[in-house]
């Protein structure tokens, strides 16, 4: 059997985006439940752990069942079976497959240890247990595990197997086990009904991303680049965030590699520093008058490179290194250094426009993706570092969940010559590209190289007013009110009643009352992957 990745590529892309976005909205609700002590779901949560005891006390050979259960689908049994599938994967040429099932293995079960050792809720307590287990209760861990590993398995069924019934009987069987193993935690009595359905959606929700960001976007790109574009000499700048690359010269070398491959001749090399992120080197390369620079780490330092290129005629390669890449992402760059480097030196060049930001607090600068005031802006703020860099975007979860609070504020916005607009928000983005993670649309109708600035104001009265707001968001609906409204304009001006925490490309910038956003048309020229030719 061969892999064909095609296979796996919906009818409709918006699939892909459902089928993250509903485990990631449904662990993002139990979650909430669980951290605010929800009297509705701790209510339910009990009467299911005391019935589903009812049922198991007095059976030993059904607490031996599950016992079984509970070793042979255990996160080990996952991982070793996970091994064979990846070792399989790299014996066919399917770098990317491999890679994506063992980081899916590692973001499940490690990422679940995490949010164990987060949230340390307790496990069901009777007067005569049925299994003695240690550890903490939420999220099930053999529940995220079943559910990755199933999961991969749906996937790797797809993309090694033709349409039928048989792919159908597999999948069925595969979900079917995924649900038993679930609730086989519930009936041995160690863990409640929302640790189980967190952690079956925490692990589909995990391991559907990567497949996003690992094999899914690999599928989409051109199979012929061109390998230069442009004429003249080919002098190449690249500006290094030392700090995201992992080994420099080892990176180095790799850059070094493809850029002979395609023509150019040796780069130029800057490093950016903590007083510097990017503006001096980009300044520095621009004064060498080379052809192309590349930018290399995270949004903070393509952004940095981006607003001393804009104008020059200079085109740009991102090689995205951070934890967002919203770019990146938004202009169809890989996120796989390889393949990025691909579309740095031998892509086409792209004309998009770059926004200027001034605020009362003094910060005038630009942003490239988006601008935010409210409670997008504390998400960003709370965000541990340190927990960012082990678990990466779980990291923005995090900070989202000690956000969920975040107070509505009263705003006024005007777009261009227009009156001034009353809202009460939580939160307020400006945005120049439409998509965040997971291709969700935020903003469906901006695109980077319009000439326009959309707006989102969001605005839900209670915690659950925000799955009504996701709905609409995955849904792409059109439809705006006083929880959900959208603006469109060349520039925008925000004024809160006091002082908010405001964000730029996913970057804290302190706080402030007033914002004014104005979009630049088409001053930056920018790598992205060559379009395919017409049929």
């Amino acid at each position: 059997m061969s892999f064909d990745l095609r296979r796996a590529e919906p009818g409709r892309p918006s699939v892909i985006t459902w089928l993250v976005a509903v485990p990631a909205v449904v662990f993002a609700f139990v979650t909430v439940a669980v951290a605010t002590d929800t009297s509705a779901v701790l209510r339910l949560d009990a009467r299911v752990a005391d019935r589903a005891y009812d049922v198991t006390a007095g059976h030993p050979g059904l607490v031996s069942f599950l016992d079984a259960v509970a070793i042979v689908f255990s996160n080990l049994s996952a991982a070793i079976a996970l091994a064979l599938v990846a070792l399989y994967a790299l014996l066919q040429r399917e770098r990317a497959v491999a890679v994506w099932i063992v980081l899916s293995g590692v973001a499940a079960i490690g990422g679940n240890a995490l949010l164990k050792l987060a949230f340390t809720r307790t496990r069901p307590s009777f007067d005569e247990p049925l299994y003695e287990i240690g550890g903490y209760s939420f999220p099930s861990g053999h529940s995220a595990g079943a559910a990755m590993f199933f999961t991969v398995a749906i996937l790797v069924t797809i993309v090694l197997t033709g349409r039928g019934w048989r792919r159908r009987i597999l999948i069925t069987v595969f979900v079917l086990l995924a649900v038993g193993v679930g609730a086989s935690r519930v009936f041995l009595g160690v863990h409640y009904l929302s640790d189980v359905v967190g952690g079956l959606a925490f692990g589909m929700a995990v391991t559907m991303g990567l497949w996003v960001l690992v094999v899914s976007s690999r599928t989409r790109l051109p199979h012929d680049l061109a390998v230069i574009t442009g004429s003249g000499r080919k002098r190449a700048a690249v500006v290094i965030n030392p700090s995201k690359v992992g080994d420099v010269e080892e990176f180095k070398a790799r850059v070094r590699a493809v850029a002979e491959i395609s023509g150019w001749t040796e780069p130029i090399w800057f490093e950016t520093t903590i007083e510097d992120p990017g503006h001096g080197q980009a300044n520095a390369a621009l004064h060498e008058e080379v052809d192309l620079i590349v930018a290399a780490g995270g949004d903070g330092t393509v952004r940095a490179v981006c607003e001393e290129v804009a104008r020059t005629g200079t085109a740009v390669g991102i090689l995205p290194h951070g934890t967002g890449n919203l770019l990146a992402r938004n202009l169809g760059i890989p996120l796989n250094t390889r393949d990025a480097l691909d579309v740095a030196f031998g892509g086409q060049d792209r004309a998009i426009d770059l926004s200027t930001l001034e605020t009362d607090s003094g910060a005038n600068t630009t942003f490239l993706v988006m601008a935010g005031l409210g409670m997008d802006a504390a998400i960003m703020t709370g965000v541990n570092d340190q927990l960012k860099s082990k678990v990466g975007w779980l990291a923005y979860f995090v900070s989202g969940v000690k956000a969920a609070r975040f107070p509505a504020m009263k705003v006024k916005i005007k777009v261009d010559d227009g009156e001034y607009r009353k809202f009460r928000a939580r939160t307020v983005v400006v945005g120049n590209v439409g998509f965040l993670q997971g291709g969700i649309p935020l903003l469906p109708d901006a695109q980077i190289d319009d000439g326009k600035l959309d707006v989102v104001v969001i605005a839900p009265k209670r915690f659950i007013g925000w799955l009504a707001i996701i709905v609409r968001v995955v849904g792409r609906q059109k439809r705006t009110n006083e929880r959900l409204d959208r603006l469109t304009g060349s520039t925008v001006v925000i004024k809160a009643e006091k002082p908010m925490p405001m964000q730029l490309d996913g970057d804290p910038v302190g706080e402030g009352q007033e914002i004014r956003a104005t979009v630049q048309p088409g001053v930056l020229l920018v790598r992205v992957p060559v379009a395919p030719k017409p049929a």
